[in-house]
């Protein structure tokens, strides 16, 4: 695409074929015919089908499908349709809850079609904006969306907000001056792009890119064509579904050889390794991991973050840096003044954010705050911008700073214009404004803009351009004022004005992002800043978030360019000691996404703007802004509804939260699985009677993995989720503490089983009742270590159990079946086991108590406490 900024006109005209008149109907039509329409491609959502097949074909359910038919091989029909019933739930929760994601981002996307006024057959028409082409002549005026990349023609008092493509926060002025070449994106003050807006201004120009050809579009095409990052959680789940089938599949060869050794039946054989490989695989795990994530996204969705798919939910919670743009995230992209500095030395801090009357103007000597008015008043007369309360609701529109000078005024009670003779509005060709306006029988011009420019006006001390350079150094976008009595309302003659002070404006940043962002230091993860702004700007906003403490930890998109022409490894240890990046491109925000993931970190990339949108899909996780743009919006695996960045950390503690939880529920169905499969094997070895028959472990798989590990998923955040470092995304759901922990409560289930199991053979007991006792202990000690994986690091004794009423419910409601089947003939019958008095139960109850006390052993060695 040619760089039309540094052409002259009449060459664009001639390259383009078109002129100030416009193209007519039919040239249109075969431009359109020849290029499409002006719109981009929209990735295409799933359909239900599309994601209902991909949830059952999952790894996980994929076990769970040949558990089944093993359960019909061995005539377990009841195990086989509960099997079913859970595979089934698990993949329509799965799957409906992807599909309410993807349909809420969908609604989030805007799809209001844009119009636009062009020249057609030598006529001014409105047009939708998709039918736009190369060489038509549009006119844009305040408000309107720009749809399409042009070159000015001629403009007046055109200002445009570019913060969705460039980052910067304030608005551009144009003009229609050509500019040199290689000036970069956000300083082509000649050239206008599809997917800003205009502030304020008229605007005539020539149509140079539509559709892909548009910087917005080139951007969205670097985005389809950037590979998607796979979840940790999915990952994860893939590596635990290899490594359980591996596992299962030894034991029951291992187990397979032991009976055909001990000269068992090779049916009972076939159908004892079936039954404990069907006892021993976690078949609760899909559901209650769906569950767990679902919990999650339902907890994140009422703070504002949506989630596009399950599995994202967790992706947030593994992240170790947060790469997130400032403009609207940070801040609330509103400028607002900040300082007053008045000719006499005195200064005003002004409290509140946005475009409101919330805040007021405060100084050391209370008795002046009259001359703070003085200013704010010319700012309110000086004044092209409107500000309205209508229906509890701020209304507003006009140029930023105006806006804020305004709000200014209604802090400070300010709501009396005087007659206004006369009025100069802003030029960017002056870069001034000016009011003539009568008071007390005089006439007065006020002038307000850059203070070189009012140094014109007026005579203006090298003490008040300290003022400005102050300002300015921390990040102010400083606007000065003059005011005096005039002869006439002929601004050539006015000369002597009285310099009267000049006010500083700055982007505010969000109310609880600091808070958030120590938090975020306090669990580990890193938050670095990356926008378009100006390095003063951004720089100042990062010190007073604490972000950096020196100034050194900021770069500028140009320095990204020159360390990037290094190795790679030179680059990567640049990166590594920047914490703010200013004026950066697509590109830069790109590269430096890809270092940090080439360092081994977590990436959440946040960002509204198409500019954002590269980074976002190239992220480990992307989040968008709701307010942001579609190409945004799409590229993301979640979106943040409100624009905060506090719902980002909110959402990160969610995340942790729901893999806490799957932990949980991993390690209370493997150890329990293991527990089973251990004193099994361990009775066969030591020549004794299989202590449980088939249908009683199927039945023990229902009455102790049912719903246990549903209410697992439940379980709400623990108080120090947020105190910890976040876990390698590396790290498998078999990670070192998780199978110490596995191994502690299995192997402590087992020798308490098999030890009571040896005394009953022993003892003479007979068979029924011995494998009733063992199905008794089963129940209670497996419901009991519940509460060991409530929390794997506090003591049971330290938690409310009243606070966790699922689990409860569940332990209580498991071992009320237990206790009543085996008194109901038909059913003792069916499982072969006989009633126990009420002395044996609370012995085996006791007895079960013993794996309690082992891993709060465990915690307290640990944690060194209780």
């Amino acid at each position: 695409m040619k760089d039309f900024y540094n052409e002259e006109l009449k060459d664009i005209y001639k390259e383009l074929d078109t002129s100030v008149y416009g193209l007519s109907s039919v040239e249109a039509k075969k431009r359109m015919q020849k290029y499409g329409k002006n719109e981009l491609n929209r990735q295409e959502q799933d359909s239900l089908l599309k994601i209902l097949f991909g949830e059952l074909f999952s790894p996980m359910e994929i076990i769970l499908l040949i558990a089944i038919i093993f359960s019909i091989i061995i005539g377990e029909y009841v195990d086989a349709v509960t099997l079913i019933i859970i595979v089934a739930v698990d993949v329509f929760i799965g799957t409906f809850e992807e599909w309410k994601a993807k349909k809420d981002v969908s609604s989030l996307i805007n799809m209001i079609k844009v119009k636009s006024n062009v020249v057609r057959d030598g006529k001014e028409v409105e047009i939708d904006s998709s039918e736009l082409v190369i060489g038509d002549i549009i006119f844009l005026t305040s408000g309107d969306k720009i749809s399409a990349d042009a070159r000015i023609i001629e403009c007046h008092n055109f200002q445009v907000d570019e913060s969705s493509l460039t980052g910067e926060s304030i608005g551009i002025l144009k003009n229609n001056d050509t500019i040199k070449k290689d000036t970069i994106l956000s300083e082509r003050f000649n050239m206008i792009y599809a997917g800003t807006n205009v502030i304020t201004g008229r605007c005539m120009a020539v149509v140079t890119g539509t559709s892909i050809n548009t910087e917005i579009g080139k951007i969205a095409d670097q985005v389809s064509n950037t590979k998607e990052e796979k979840s940790p959680l999915t990952i994860r789940i893939d590596k635990f579904v290899k490594q359980i089938s591996i596992l299962i599949v030894s034991i029951a060869f291992l187990l397979t050889i032991i009976l055909v050794l001990k000269n068992y039946d090779i049916g009972k054989i076939i159908i004892n390794v079936i039954a404990l490989s069907v006892s021993a695989m976690p078949e609760g795990l899909a559901l209650a991991l769906t569950m767990a994530l679902t919990i999650a996204s339902k907890k994140m969705y009422k703070k504002n973050v949506i989630v596009k798919n399950l599995n994202s939910v967790e992706s947030l919670g593994s992240c170790t840096v947060i790469a997130t743009d400032k403009t609207g995230t940070l801040t609330v992209n509103e400028q607002t003044a900040r300082k007053i500095l008045l000719k006499n030395g005195e200064e005003y801090d002004v409290t509140g954010t946005g475009y409101n009357d919330n805040g007021e103007v405060t100084s050391n000597n209370n008795d002046k705050i009259d001359l703070a008015k003085e200013i704010a008043f010319l700012g309110y007369i000086n004044n092209e911008a409107h500000l309205k309360k209508e229906k509890n609701k701020w209304n507003y529109f006009g140029d930023t700073i105006d806006i804020a000078l305004l709000s200014l005024a209604k802090k400070l009670k300010i709501d009396n214009k005087p007659k206004i003779i006369e009025t100069i509005p802003y030029e960017s060709e002056n870069q001034y404004s000016a009011v003539f306006y009568e008071k007390d029988g005089k006439l007065y011009c006020t002038v307000k803009g850059a203070l070189e420019k009012v140094m014109y006006y007026s005579e203006v001390s090298d003490e008040y351009k300290k003022h400005n350079d102050y300002l300015t150094s921390n990040g102010y976008r400083v606007i000065a004022f003059a005011n005096g009595v005039v002869s006439d309302t002929n601004i050539e003659n006015v000369k002597d004005l009285d310099y009267v002070g000049m006010i500083g404006f700055i982007d505010p940043i969000r109310t609880d992002v600091k808070k958030s962002i120590k938090l975020c230091h306090k669990a580990g993860i890193k938050v670095i800043m990356i926008t378009g702004d100006h390095p003063l700007t951004a720089g100042a906003i990062a010190k007073d978030l604490e972000l950096i403490t020196d100034d050194k930890e900021v770069a500028t998109g140009v320095d990204v360019q020159n360390h990037r022409k290094q190795s790679d490894a030179e680059f990567d240890r640049f990166i590594s000691c920047v914490k703010v990046f200013s004026r950066v491109t697509p590109l830069d925000k790109l590269e430096i996404v890809n270092s940090l993931k080439r360092q081994g970190e977590f990436v959440a990339v946040t960002g509204d703007g198409v500019n954002d949108a590269p980074a976002i899909k190239s992220a480990n996780i992307g989040i968008s802004m709701g307010s942001g743009t579609d190409v945004a919006k799409e590229s993301a695996s979640m979106i943040i509804n409100n624009d905060n960045f506090t719902s980002i950390v909110d959402g990160v503690r969610e995340g942790r939260t729901a893999y806490n939880n799957i932990r949980k529920i991993v390690l209370f169905l493997l150890s329990c699985g293991f527990a089973e499969v251990s004193f099994f094997i361990f009775s066969i070895l030591f020549g004794f009677d299989i202590p449980l028959v088939a249908i009683q472990l199927l039945w023990l798989n229902i009455v102790t993995d049912g719903l246990q590990d549903i209410a697992l998923s439940f379980e709400k955040t623990e108080n120090d989720v947020m105190y910890t470092p976040p876990r390698s995304s590396k790290e498998s759901l078999f990670s070192k503490d998780l199978v110490t922990e596995i191994l502690i409560i299995g192997i402590t289930i087992s020798i308490v089983v098999f030890g009571t199991w040896i005394y009953l053979v022993n003892n003479n007991y007979d068979l029924a009742f011995s494998r009733s006792v063992i199905m008794m202990l089963m129940v209670f000690i497996q419901n009991i270590n519940v509460l060991n994986c409530i929390s794997e690091k506090n003591s049971i004794f330290k938690i409310k159990l009243l606070k966790h009423p699922f689990v409860l419910f569940t332990i209580i409601g498991s071992i009320l079946l237990q206790l009543l089947f085996p008194s109901m003939p038909f059913t003792a019958k069916a499982l072969k086991v006989v009633p126990l008095s009420f002395e044996t139960c609370l012995l085996t109850f006791m007895i079960s108590l013993i794996v309690i006390l082992v891993f709060e052993i465990y915690k307290y060695s640990l944690n060194n406490k209780w």
